[in-house]
C-alpha cells in the first residue's frame, strides 16, 4: 500500500510513501502522519491511498501516524484544496492550517562545535570577508547552533558545502534530533479508595496510632464517597506530603492513576442572561434563513443591521435551529476584544457546547479546544479568524459578525487568506447557510448583494426603542482660534464628558493610536527619531518610559537629546491613547478611568476583568484605538468622543474612506443603546469631507453611492481583482532588481492585465528589510474567477527563477490584498 502525503513547504505536488505492514490499519485519508523528507524528518498529510505507484525511484516508509481518526475527510479537503489554489500555496502550507500549533513533529539538524578548533581556524583565516570566515565567527562563540539560525546570522542560505568542509576538518559534527509535539494532552495524578470504606473502618484505629496523617488523607476520600480527587488537591486540603499518600497505596488503601484533563479557557466576563422578545424583523430574518438551515442549502446572505439592532440575538436564534437539526456552528468575529461579551451570550444559552479559538489561549487551553470540537463534543465554535479551519464536519450555519473588518485578513503567514471570502466558500461545500453581518458593510460585499451573488437583509432599527446617537463634527482649527481647545481637547468635548460623569453614565473615547507621543522631533536639525530596523518613527511610552516602533517592537530608552544631532530642543507630537488617558486623568480627577489597546490587554483575562468592571458602573471612562469600537454593547454608555477623526482618514491607501467611516459609525453606535439618548463628538481638521459628512447623517447608502463610483472610475475592487507582488531583501539594490524582474516576467500579460512598475512599499523598509511593491489588476468583466490573474502570478514566478540572479529575495504575493501600504 502506498501512501500521497503533502507537507507545509512550497512544493505543489504530493510525495509517495510506502506504508509499512504495521502502520496498514492506521493510515487513512485525513490522518497525519511522521516521514523522512530529504535528511529530515517531517509531519505530512495523507490525501491519498492507493495500492499500486509510478513511481521508479526508491520509495521511503512512513515512520508514525499522529492520528486515530481522520482530521479532514473528502469535504473538508475539497475546502483547502480551493484555499491553496486562490491564495497560491501549496495543499500541504493551507492543510497546515487546520491544525494547532506545536502539535506537528520533525526533526532539527542541529551543528555541534568544537570552540577551540574553530577558534584556531579563524585565527588561520586570510580573507576576512569571505562567507566561509563568516560562519566560523559565528560559530566560535558557540557550543551549538541549528542550521536555521545559522543561516540568518551570516544572512546566507548556501552554507551547506561550507559545512561539509568544516565536518570533514573535523571543526564541527552535524547532528539529527527529533522534536516531538510541544503540546499534548495533559494528564494529572488522581487518587481513589482500593478497598471497601467497611473494611477501611476497622483498620482506622491502629492506623491512626501509626500514622495519623495517612488517616486524615482515607476520612477526605471516605467523604468523597467513592469519588476519585487530584493527589495535588487531596495533598493541600489535608496538609500532607507525597510519602504519606505512597505509603496508602503500597498497603493497597488507596489506588493512585492518571487521568487526562481538560484545559477549558474560561473568559471571566459574564453577563446575565436575559430572555428577548424579537422584533419584527428579527423574525424576518430568521424566517428567511432557517429553511436554508433545515434543508442543507447553501445561500450567503448579507444582514445589514444598524448598531443595537439585535444581530447577535439573530445568530443565537439561528443557532438554535442548527442545534435542532444535529448541525454545528461557527462564528467568526474579527478582534479579542468582540469574544467576552460574544462568547458570554452564547454560553448562556447553549452552555458546554461553546468552545472559543482566539490567541490569548494558552496553547494547551486550544489544543483542548480543538480536540473538542474534532471529537463533536463542542458544536459552536466562537473565534477570530483561525477559528474557519476549526475541524468541524458537520456545519449547519457559517456566520461573520462584522464582516467588513479588515483583520478578516491574513497579513503576516502563507497563505494570505481573506476569512470572510473563505467562510463563504466553505459554507457551498458543506451546503449551509453563511450570514455575513454589519452596521457598515464592506463596498465589495454591498456590491455583491446588489448584484445578486448575497441576499440582503435588514435590520434597520434598534431594538428596545432606542434611537440612534446624534453626532457633532468639532473643527479643532476653528476651536483653537476662538481659544476653544485645551490641549487636544475642544471644550465642547469636554464639558460633555463632564455633564455624563455627573448623571454617572459611561463614556468612551476612541483615539487610534497607541502610546502617549507619535513622534519625536527635532526642532534643530528637523529630523524625526526613527526606527533604525523601519522606516517609520519610533512612538513614545510614558508608562515604560521607552520609545517603541510599533511594527518590529525595538525598544530604546527616551533620548535626552536629539540622536542626530545632539540637540536638546525636541519636541514631542502626535497623541497615543496614552496621552489621551493622562489628560483625562488631569482634567477629571475623580474620574475612573481604563485603556484598552494591544498594550494594556497583554495579561489573561485583564481585558474580561475590565469590561466587567466598566459594566458594573466601577470604571467612568473607557479610552481606546479601535478595539472600543467593535462589538462593545453596554446599555450605560452614553457619550462616545473621538480625538482625531484623520488618523485612518490621511492613509495613501483606496479603502481610506470607507475604513474611516465605518470606524466612526461603528464606534459612534457603542452610544446610547437603551432609553437614555447617546451623544457622539467626532473632533476633525477637515468637516467637510464626504465620509465624515456621511457619518453625521448616519447614511451608509449615501456613502456606498459615492464610493462605488469611485471604484469603478479608478480601477479597483469590485469591478477588478487585485494581486500584490512583494518583494524584500537586507539590500536595497537586490530588493529592487528583484521586483524589475518580475516586472519583466509579468511583461507578456500586460494585455489583459494592468501591472504596476516596481514602487517602494509605503513602508519602504521594516523590520530590517527594504520593501518593494507591484501591483496587479484584473478586470471582473474578462476575468470573473481571477483564474487568469493567478496563472500569470504563477507563470511570472516560474520565468523569473529562470531568468533572475536575484532567486533568493524573498518573494511575496498577495491575492486580494486589503492594504497596498
Amino acid at each position: 500500500m502506498f501512501a500521497e502525503v503533502v507537507f507545509a513547504l512550497p512544493f505543489r505536488k504530493a510525495f509517495t510513501y510506502e506504508i509499512p505492514s504495521e502502520l496498514k490499519k492506521f493510515v487513512k485519508e485525513g490522518v497525519r502522519v511522521v516521514a523522512p523528507f530529504g535528511k529530515r524528518t517531517l509531519t505530512g498529510f495523507v490525501v491519498k491511498i492507493s495500492k499500486t505507484t509510478q513511481v521508479k525511484d526508491e520509495i521511503k516508509q512512513i515512520r508514525e501516524v499522529l492520528d486515530d481518526e481522520p482530521i479532514f475527510n473528502k469535504t473538508l479537503l475539497k475546502f483547502y484544496e480551493w484555499i491553496a489554489d486562490y491564495y497560491l500555496c501549496s495543499l500541504g502550507e493551507a492543510l497546515k492550517l487546520l491544525v494547532p500549533q506545536g502539535t506537528e513533529v520533525e526533526s532539527k539538524r542541529k551543528i555541534s562545535i568544537d570552540k577551540n578548533f574553530v577558534q584556531q581556524l579563524l585565527q588561520n583565516e586570510n580573507k576576512k570577508n569571505t562567507l566561509r570566515y563568516k560562519i566560523l565567527q559565528e560559530l566560535s562563540t558557540r557550543e551549538q547552533i541549528t542550521f536555521s539560525t545559522l543561516q540568518k546570522a551570516v544572512g546566507k542560505k548556501n552554507i551547506y558545502s561550507h559545512i561539509r568542509n568544516l565536518v570533514e576538518e573535523s571543526a564541527v559534527t552535524v547532528i539529527d534530533e527529533i522534536e516531538g509535539a510541544k503540546v499534548k494532552p495533559k494528564k494529572v495524578k488522581y487518587v481513589r479508595l482500593a478497598k471497601d470504606v467497611k473494611e477501611l473502618y476497622s483498620t482506622l484505629p491502629e492506623l491512626d496510632r501509626r500514622s495519623p496523617k495517612q488517616v486524615k488523607l482515607l476520612l477526605v476520600l471516605i467523604e468523597a464517597k467513592g469519588k476519585s480527587l487530584p493527589a495535588a488537591e487531596l495533598l493541600h486540603k489535608t496538609e500532607t506530603s507525597k510519602a504519606a499518600l505512597d505509603s496508602l497505596e503500597k498497603k493497597g488503601f488507596v489506588e493512585i492513576f492518571e487521568k487526562e484533563v481538560d484545559r477549558r479557557y474560561k473568559e471571566h466576563y459574564e453577563e446575565v442572561h436575559q430572555e428577548f422578545v424579537l422584533t419584527e424583523q428579527q423574525n424576518k430574518v430568521i424566517e428567511e434563513i432557517s429553511p436554508k438551515i433545515k434543508d442543507s442549502v447553501f445561500q450567503s446572505y448579507l444582514l445589514h443591521g444598524v448598531t443595537g439592532s439585535g444581530k447577535t440575538q439573530v445568530y443565537i436564534e439561528l443557532a438554535k435551529i442548527a442545534l435542532e437539526q444535529n448541525k454545528s456552528v461557527l462564528i467568526l468575529v474579527p478582534e479579542i476584544s468582540l469574544t467576552p461579551q460574544i462568547t458570554s451570550r452564547f454560553y448562556n444559552n447553549f452552555g458546554d457546547l461553546v468552545t472559543v479559538l482566539h490567541s490569548r489561549m494558552s496553547a494547551g487551553e486550544r489544543f483542548d479546544s480543538w480536540r473538542r470540537i474534532h471529537k463533536g463534543k463542542s458544536r459552536i465554535v466562537v473565534g477570530a479568524r483561525s477559528a474557519l479551519f476549526a475541524p468541524i464536519f458537520k456545519l449547519g450555519l457559517i456566520v461573520v459578525d462584522e464582516e467588513h473588518d479588515a483583520s478578516y485578513k491574513q497579513q503576516d503567514m502563507i497563505p494570505k487568506y481573506n476569512a470572510r471570502d473563505s467562510a463563504v466558500v466553505l459554507g457551498s461545500i458543506h451546503n449551509c447557510p453563511v450570514v455575513l453581518g454589519s452596521a457598515t458593510p464592506s463596498v465589495e460585499s454591498r456590491y455583491n448583494a446588489e448584484i445578486g451573488k448575497y441576499k440582503l437583509l435588514t435590520l434597520p432599527l434598534r431594538i428596545d426603542d432606542a434611537k440612534l446617537p446624534a453626532i457633532t463634527l468639532v473643527n479643532v482649527n476653528a476651536e483653537r482660534r476662538k481659544g476653544r481647545m485645551d490641549n487636544i481637547f475642544s471644550r465642547t468635548l469636554l464639558d460633555k464628558i463632564e455633564d455624563r460623569l455627573k448623571k454617572k453614565e459611561g463614556v468612551i473615547i476612541l483615539q487610534n493610536r497607541r502610546g502617549f507621543s507619535t513622534q519625536i522631533y527635532c526642532e534643530d536639525c528637523g529630523e524625526i527619531e526613527m526606527c533604525e530596523n523601519c522606516s517609520v518613527p519610533m512612538v513614545f511610552h510614558i508608562n515604560k518610559n521607552i520609545i517603541q516602533c510599533h511594527y518590529c517592537g525595538l525598544e530604546k530608552p527616551v533620548p535626552n537629546a536629539c540622536t542626530h544631532c545632539g540637540s536638546i530642543n525636541i519636541k514631542y507630537f502626535g497623541t497615543g491613547t496614552e496621552r489621551v488617558e493622562d489628560e483625562l486623568q488631569f482634567y477629571f480627577p475623580n474620574a475612573r478611568i481604563s485603556r484598552i489597546d494591544s498594550d494594556s490587554i497583554t495579561r489573561k483575562s485583564y481585558l474580561s476583568n475590565l469590561l466587567l468592571s466598566f459594566g458594573k458602573g466601577e470604571i467612568d471612562i473607557l479610552v481606546g484605538t479601535q478595539m472600543v469600537s467593535k462589538g462593545l454593547d453596554f446599555s450605560r454608555v452614553t457619550l462616545v468622543g473621538v480625538i482625531s477623526a484623520e488618523t485612518t482618514l490621511w492613509l495613501p491607501d483606496f479603502r481610506a474612506d470607507e475604513r474611516t467611516f465605518q470606524l466612526l459609525t461603528q464606534v459612534a453606535g457603542r452610544a446610547g443603546r437603551s432609553k437614555i439618548a447617546g451623544e457622539v463628538i467626532i473632533q476633525t481638521q477637515n468637516e467637510k469631507h464626504f465620509a465624515l459628512q456621511k457619518v453625521l447623517q448616519n447614511d451608509y447608502d449615501g456613502f456606498y453611492r459615492r464610493e462605488i463610483v469611485d471604484r469603478e472610475r479608478l480601477g479597483y475592487p469590485p469591478f477588478t481583482r487585485l494581486a500584490l507582488i512583494e518583494t524584500k531583501d537586507k539590500s536595497d539594490q537586490k530588493a529592487k532588481g528583484a521586483a524589475i524582474d518580475f516586472r519583466k516576467a509579468l511583461k507578456k500579460f500586460e494585455s489583459h492585465l494592468k501591472i504596476s512598475e516596481p514602487t517602494t512599499a509605503l513602508i519602504y523598509k521594516l523590520k530590517g528589510f527594504y520593501r518593494y511593491h507591484i501591483l496587479i489588476k484584473s478586470s471582473r468583466k474578462s476575468d470573473p474567477s481571477g483564474k487568469f490573474l493567478r496563472r500569470a502570478v504563477i507563470e511570472a514566478f516560474t520565468e523569473f527563477n529562470r531568468i533572475s540572479r536575484f532567486k533568493d529575495v524573498k518573494l511575496f504575493y498577495d491575492i486580494d490584498p486589503q492594504s497596498i501600504m
